[in-house]
Formats: structure tokens, sequence, C-alpha cells
């Protein structure tokens, strides 16, 4: 009965278990199938997004990868052992025992020490292990030199040059300086007009310059600056352009790194005048180029950044290439902060101009260039995008054009005031890169600090070209470009004894000067404060006639020096040499020297001054010398050169095209008759001690005309003394080239005419005929402008022809006169003096190439070659800005000649010399005096503080 009540089994569970099996089958076979479907599909995808894939993604990539990398050298860069521009079988150079002046601590480091280079790199300065040196190099393999307690700065570094694009000597195959071929040109690579054959490369050198920022000119607003064309002077094994590079940039040859240092690039752009002229426009013009092209560069940069998002995403369908056009990629690099823009701009104007330009389109100016309005207006400097712009400007050169009248000798101390950065340059061959130092002594002497003006010429320019770590200083793994000076680099006519570029010596035995301990200091410079403050309140054209000028007499005390001319007038005497005085006093009675001694006690004063008050004025032991004379540039007959309104205009040139018929009937044209007065150019050149000119009138062909000598500081023509004698001497130029006939043609109407004039006579109503006259009866001088020595020595043939016809001495004078030293000999022979209107030479045109350089280069220069053969000489310019700078030039001829020629010699060449050679009436009683406090007339330790006039029986006061 028990087991009735046990349940009955079945076969349900079997039927179950077979159910749920085929089920599992069945979803496991749709998830392999899902699966299969999902695999196929993103393989197919995948296929699809491969064949997408475009086949210059890398490239692009690369490309894309490229504009992140910012400029600037490598961050072990001064660890390097060798310089990339080494030149193998260079010696180590050991430099012993000098004062070293760093560029470090922003210029106020100086150093007692020595300095250690090996393979084109520094690699010890000051606390040198001298021992150690020598140790690692075999004995006969480095170089020793025993400095003598010499200065050693970096090398100079000229910011702003056309080296090698506007070339020396000018010829019309090599003139590579500006393309006209539009106002915006960003595409143009300077590079390719570089001319590695230009006689300025070893002059520059020679004056310690050693790194050049090579720019294109100004006709164009954008120009391309080679991209990044920094060059080292020296000349290199494979004579290329390229080789010459310093950092050549990375799309030289079109290449686009990735990694590693960047090197940077430099363009120049220019406003103002420049563009304007060339292209007949006007500065808004010449801005909204500047727009559109900065603009069209703003919109590929826009397309290339979009466009390497989406690369980088993966999103290549419809990419298409890497958006870039080759003619704006240089712009493009602009905008992305890998070009350091380099900006010719003069004006207020254009510096605002500019500076909206920059923050509109977001780039940064490294160097505002000339910039001769930059002090007036140093907030719009601050107003840049980025930081302020440097200023690269001129010392002392301005008013050339209506956008530099406001230039002022002041601008570089009162920028410096302000905060911004002092560049000095150049802009060679416009100023000689050779002497690009004395544009530092210059803004130096008018009040720019020691360590800046040394910084202008060196760490200021290496860091407006982002070149500061490897050049611009002395420092270990920098670069070996240095130079060792004969005299403190800031003492007038410092020069380079010797000069390194990438630790190789440039300067083949050269001639060294050994100057006095008072030049191996900074010199002691005036102060300039009133006069900096003056022009700043008169918005860049300060007052400029005499403060006072006294009637009375004066006594002048504290006086170290007096020279005076001699009793005809025609020398200059060291007065106190004469009487063995150390010092003195000097008392002027109606414009003239009455006494001097070596006291008040020496000059009986009632005798004198009949008991009315004498003016007193200290010296503070200066001198009194004779005032200068400046003769060869326009000076007085024309204000601004650049605008022909403000002068005289140019004489008709008969043996061009036709004279009209007015002046039919051989008028000469007087220089009298055009004069001006109470110019800028001409009240600075009187304030810094040149008080008298000869001016001929303007003329670019054979005939001049009759100059005349008038005084600097009138105030107009009809003042008592302002023309000085209204006929000096007849003025002509043999020319060749051009639009001139020949040489040869030019000699043969000067023998015709000169002749004729002896043989027939003056004739009635035939001004020209009555002038030659005189001229070949020796009553006035010829002068006669040519440089070429060829044309000198025909010349001197020609005196000799028509003096033996007429039996009169003729009085021939030779101006410009750069080969004059050529016919040394010749000219003392034939009695023809010398008027060189570059103290300095320069070898600018075919004509001039054989110049004399002088120290280092050569023992001699012109003016002593010539002297030393009796030859009498005068010193000239050829600029009338460069007026006011001839007392330091005659002050640097006698300290190159090494005590051949003395400080009375050497005003002479800038007074009574010019007076004899251009046919100025000498005399003892009608020259002017100019009193120097704190130091002689030529040293950089004075300042001009009176003039005495004879001839008006005064003196002004400044």
């Amino acid at each position: 009965m028990g087991e009735a009540l046990l349940p009955v089994p079945t076969s349900a569970a079997p039927v179950q278990r077979g159910l749920n099996y085929r089920k599992r089958l069945i979803c496991s076979a749709v998830l392999i199938l899902v699966a299969l479907q999902f695999f196929y599909a993103r393989q197919i995808a995948d296929l699809a997004q491969i064949a997408s894939v475009p086949i210059h993604a890398e490239q692009s990539l690369t490309r894309c990868r490229s504009l992140d990398l910012k400029p600037g050298p490598s961050p072990d860069f001064h660890e390097r052992v060798r310089s990339d521009r080494h030149a193998p079988g260079t010696p180590p150079t050991l430099i012993l025992n000098a004062r070293i002046w760093t560029g470090s601590a922003n210029g106020t480091e100086a150093l007692e020490g020595h300095v250690y280079f090996d393979q084109g790199v520094i690699k010890g300065v000051g606390e040198v292990d001298v021992e150690l040196v020598k140790r690692l190099h075999r004995q006969n393999s480095l170089t020793i030199v025993n400095a003598q307690g010499a200065w050693i700065t970096p090398g100079i570094v000229d910011a702003h040059s056309h080296l090698g694009v506007l070339s020396a000597p000018h010829l019309a195959g090599a003139n590579d300086g500006n393309s006209f071929k539009g106002t915006i040109l960003p595409w143009l690579r300077s590079l390719d007009g570089l001319n590695t054959h230009d006689d300025s490369y070893p002059l520059s050198i020679s004056g310690g310059v050693t790194t050049a920022l090579v720019l294109p000119g100004s006709a164009n607003a954008i120009g391309e600056s080679l991209i990044a064309f920094t060059i080292k002077l020296r000349k290199t094994a494979e004579r290329s352009p390229t080789s010459m590079l310093l950092e050549p940039p990375y799309a030289l040859n079109g290449t686009h790194p990735t990694s590693g240092a960047l090197p940077w690039r430099q363009m120049k752009h220019a406003c103002g005048e420049n563009p304007s002229r060339v292209y007949d426009a006007t500065r808004m013009d010449t801005v909204w180029a500047f727009r559109q092209a900065y603009d069209k560069a703003r919109q590929i940069k826009e397309k290339q950044d979009a466009y390497c998002k989406q690369a980088f995403s993966g999103q290549w369908a419809d990419l298409g290439e890497f958006p870039e056009e080759l003619q704006w990629e240089a712009l493009v690099d602009v905008l992305r902060g890998r070009v350091r823009v380099q900006t010719h701009c003069y004006e207020a104007v254009d510096l605002d101009d500019l500076i909206r330009l920059s923050n509109e389109f977001k780039f940064s100016i490294a160097a505002v260039h000339h910039a001769h309005e930059a002090y007036l207006v140093p907030d719009v400097l601050k107003r840049a995008y980025g930081p302020p712009p440097a200023a690269a400007i001129f010392a002392t050169h301005a008013r050339y054009k209506r956008e530099a009248y406001r230039g002022s000798e002041f601008a570089p101390r009162i920028l410096a005031d302000n905060g911004i950065s002092v560049i000095l340059k150049s802009d060679h061959p416009v100023s000689n890169s050779r002497y690009l130092l004395h544009e530092a002594q210059q803004a130096y002497y008018y009040g720019l600090p020691e360590h800046l003006a040394l910084g202008s010429v060196t760490t200021q320019p290496a860091h407006a070209v982002a070149l500061d770590y490897r050049i611009g200083y002395i420092k270990e793994g920098w670069d070996a470009d240095l130079v060792l000076w004969d005299s403190h680099p800031l003492a007038l006519g410092a020069t380079p004894t010797q000069v390194y570029i990438d630790g190789i010596a440039q300067l083949d035995a050269p001639h060294i000067l050994h100057k006095p301990d008072s030049l191996q200091s900074a010199p002691k410079v005036p102060n300039f404060d009133r006069e900096a403050s003056e022009t700043l309140k008169y918005d860049g054209l300060p007052p400029l006639l005499p403060n006072d000028t006294h009637v009375g007499d004066v006594l002048f005390k504290n006086v170290k020096g007096l020279f005076l001319p001699d009793a005809d007038g025609e020398n200059v005497e060291d007065a106190f040499s004469v009487r063995n005085l150390d010092s003195g006093v000097v008392l002027v009675h109606n414009g003239s020297v009455a006494c001097f001694g070596p006291s008040e006690s020496t000059c009986s004063f009632d005798d004198l001054t009949h008991g009315t008050p004498v003016r007193v004025i200290d010296l503070k032991g200066g001198s009194i010398s004779p005032g200068l004379v400046s003769y060869g540039s326009a000076l007085g007959l024309s204000e601004i050169q650049g605008e022909v309104s403000t002068g005289d205009g140019t004489v008709f040139d008969p043996l061009v095209g036709p004279v009209p018929g007015v002046a039919e009937g051989g008028i000469i044209v007087r220089a009298v008759d055009g004069l001006q007065f109470a110019g800028r150019n001409a009240l600075l050149a009187y304030r810094a001690g040149v008080t008298r000119a000869i001016t001929v009138p303007s003329h670019a062909g054979f005939l001049g005309g009759l100059g005349v000598e008038f005084s600097l500081g009138a105030r107009h023509k009809l003042e008592h003394g302002a023309v000085l004698q209204d006929v000096t001497g007849l003025h002509l130029a043999i020319v060749g080239g051009g639009r001139q006939p020949s040489v040869s043609t030019q000699i043969a109407l000067l023998r015709r005419i000169l002749l004729a004039a002896y043989l027939n006579g003056p004739a009635q109503g035939d001004d020209s005929s009555e002038h030659f006259a005189d001229v070949v009866t020796g009553r006035i001088p010829l002068i006669i402008e040519t440089h070429s020595a060829d044309v000198i020595a025909t010349l001197i043939e020609v005196k000799r022809e028509v003096e033996g016809h007429t039996g009169f001495p003729l009085q021939v004078t030779i101006a410009g006169a750069t080969e004059a030293h050529l016919l040394a000999a010749e000219l003392a022979e034939a009695n023809v003096g010398v008027v060189l209107t570059r103290a300095r030479p320069f070898p600018r045109t075919w004509d001039q190439r054989r110049i004399l350089p002088g120290p280092p280069l050569s023992a001699d220069s012109a003016i002593s070659v010539l002297l030393s053969h009796n030859v009498t000489v005068g010193v000239g310019v050829d600029e009338s800005s460069s007026a006011a700078s001839a007392r330091f030039d005659i002050g640097w001829v006698a300290l190159e000649a090494g005590g051949r020629i003395s400080k009375s010699q050497a005003i002479a060449l800038a007074s009574t010399n010019l007076g004899k050679l251009l046919g100025v009436k000498c005399s003892k009683h009608t020259a002017d005096l100019v009193a120097t406090e704190g130091g002689d007339l030529l040293s950089f330790e004075s300042k001009v503080v009176a003039v005495v006039s004879s001839v008006r029986k005064a003196v002004d006061l400044f």
C-alpha cells in the first residue's frame, strides 16, 4: 500500500532538454552571424578609410608639424665644441692681458684677463688657465697674442647694410639694391643679388665689422631680405654668397624641419617717402598695400591652421593638399612669429601707421630703421604688438630729406631715457660701415651712456637680428668674433689692431699705431642736458642762433691752448707753445685777441678796455682756435637735399642741353646770388666751430660757377659780415660717364677756353671770358672737381701747356681728389693743391677705386702722403649735415698720422688751407676764432661755447 502512493515515472524531461539545446545553438549562430557582419562592416569601413587617405598625407602632416616649431637655438647650443662655421686648419688662439668689454650686465661688465677660442668658439674669458690651454695644444699650433692691456670687444654688428647689393665701386651690372616691379614683393630674396666682389668687405672688416644684416633698398613697402640674410664678412673657401650666411634660413632650399633649431628669418618693410616716390603714390596707398598683403597672408594662415586641425584628426575627406602659395609663404611666417621684421620708417605719422598695422595683424617688429622722429614719439613704439621695437638710427646724419628734417644728435640718449633699445647702423654705402663705430662715438659724445653706446653696435643689433645667443657678446660658447683696438673704442679714431671672425684673424700684417694713455679710457664728454631738453621742447626744431652776442671785451681764463693764424693768415700757429705756456688767459677786444699770457696780470686791462666791464668765461682747460671752413656740400644753397623747392637749383650745363636764350652770351653763375641764411645745417655747424663756408653753385656737369665765402652764423644776406667774399674761385668738373660728353671732350673744351681767354681777352658782354681771363692771369684760382688720378695727370699737363703759352702761373686746385695720392710728387712739382671732400676715403665710384685706406690697412693715408710731398691740402665734406663734424674729422686725421701731423696743421686743413686753395683773401685780422670748454677743438672732451668775430667785433655765446 505504501508503494502505490509513490509518483509514477514519465518521459517529459528528455524532450525539454532537446528543445533548450536547439535554442542555444540558434542563438549562438545568430550572434556569430551578427559578429561576422560587424567585422566585415568594420573591414569594409577601414578599407574605405584607407582608400580616402591621400598619398601626400605624411608630407602634409610633416608640413603641419613644422608650423609649431619656434625659431631659436637648440637648448644645448652653448655646449658645442665646434662652430658650424669653423674653417679646418684654423689654429686656436689665446689673447693675454686684455681689457675685455663682454657686453654682459647690460654692457657694464669689463674684465681684465684673457680670451681663449678654438674651432670658431670662445672657450675661456677672463680667468683662463693659461698652462692648461698650452698643454691642450702643441706649442706650435697655439697662437698666443699679448694684448698688453688693449681693449677687446665683440665684433661689430651692422643691423642695416646694403653690402654686396649696392656694391662699391658702383657699377650698373652690380646694382641689385631694389626691385621696381611693385610695392609689395615679399617673395624676393636679396641673396640672389649678393656680390661677393664688393670692395667694401675688407674695408668694413678693417673697421671691426664682423657681421651685417644685408637688406634690400627701400623702394618697396615690403621686400624680402633673403630670409635671415645675416652674413659674416670674411672670405670663405667656397667663395659663394650662400657660404657667407650666418645660420641659413630653413626655407632657403624649400625644406621645412619638424624638430631641432629653427633659424630666424628677416624681412624688410618700408614706410613713407621712398615707396611713395618710387610708385607715385601717397602714404595712404602704401598703408593700404600693406593691409592687403597682410590680409592675404592672414587668409592663407587661417586656411593652413584649419587644414592641419582636420589632418591631425584624420579627416582627410575632401581635404586636398596643404594650402600654400610660394609668393606669400614668408609673409605668412611673419604672422606665425618666425620672421624678424626690420622696417625703414622715419616720421611720427609713419611710425604710428606701422604700429597700428602690427596690432591689426598681430605681428611684432624687431626694429624701426632710420626713425628720425622716433625720439619724439617713444610711447608710440611701446604700443607695438609684442615688445617695443628697437630704433636703428644714425648718430648725426639728418635733414637730407623732409622726413629726416627733425633728426637730432640727441635722439639716441632720449630714446634710451625712454627705455627704447638704441642701435647705431650704417645704411652702407650711404655711410661707410668701416666707420660704424664712429656713430657710437658721436652718440656717446652727445649723451648716450658709455655702456649703451658700445652696445649700440654690438649687443643690441645682435638682439635685433635674433642672433644674440652667438654674436654680440664675449662669452663662453659664443662665436669667436672679436676686435682688438688701439685705444678705448669710444675714443676718437679708435682703430682695430686685429679682427677675428669665426676665430680667424682677418688683418694680414696690420699697421698699428701706438696711442697715448689718455686715449685708453672713455673720453669725459660735455654735458648737453639743456640742448636735449630744448630739442624736445621745440618738437625737434630748437632755436639755433647764438644765445647771446657780446659786443664788449671778453676774458677767457683757464685756457690750455691758443691757436692763431700767422701774420699772413695762411697758416696756423700754436701761440702758447711759442710762449712756452701750459695754460693762461686770453683777452678779446673788439673781436680780436688783444693779449694773452699766464695770468690776468699779463694784460693791462684799463689800457685795453678803457675801464668798461669785462665778460669773463672759464674754459675749464679748453682752447681757442681759428674758426673752421666748410666746402664740398650745398651748404647755404639748399636746406633739404631731397626737396628741390628748398634749394637754389642746378646750373644749366651747356655740354648736355640747350641753355635758355636769356642765359646765352657766356654767363657764369655766382653762388652769392643764391645764398640762403640761418638754415639748420648752417647753424648747427656754426655751433660746432665751423664759422664759414665756401660754396659753389650746384651743378651736375662741366661748368659750375663762381664760389662765395659767407658766414654760417648770419641771419640774412644784408647783415654785416654775412657775405665775406662774393667771388672766390671759378669751379668746374670733369665728370665721366652718364649724360656727359667724354672726359677727353671736356678737357679739350677746357684747354680751348683757357687759351682763348688769354689770346682774346675778355669779350664785351661775355661774362665767362672775363672770369676765365682772371684764371689764366692767375688772379683767381680754377677749382676742378675730379677723383681719377688719370684725369688729374691730364690736368697737370693742361696746366703746363697753358702756362707755357701765357707765361702766368695758373692757380689750380683739384677738389674731390680721392686718387690724388698716386700723383703726390707730380702735384707738388706742378704747384697744384688738393681738397679732399672726404677725410676718410671710400671707393664709391670707379674713378675713386684706388684709395689709400690708412691704418690698419696701410701705414699712410692720402692726406699724410700729400702733406709729406709738400702739397697744400684742404679737407671738406660731401653732405651739409656732415659740416658740424669737421673738427672731429681733422682730429682723426691727426691721430692716424701717428704724430706726423700736429694739431695746428690739422686745424689748417679745414681753415687756412681751404681759404688759400679756394681763393679766399686770407688775413689774420679778419679770421674768426672759436672757444671750446673742457678740451681743444679736435677732441671729444670739448664743447664750443663761443665764436669770436673780428669782422663784426663781437663774441657769440652758446
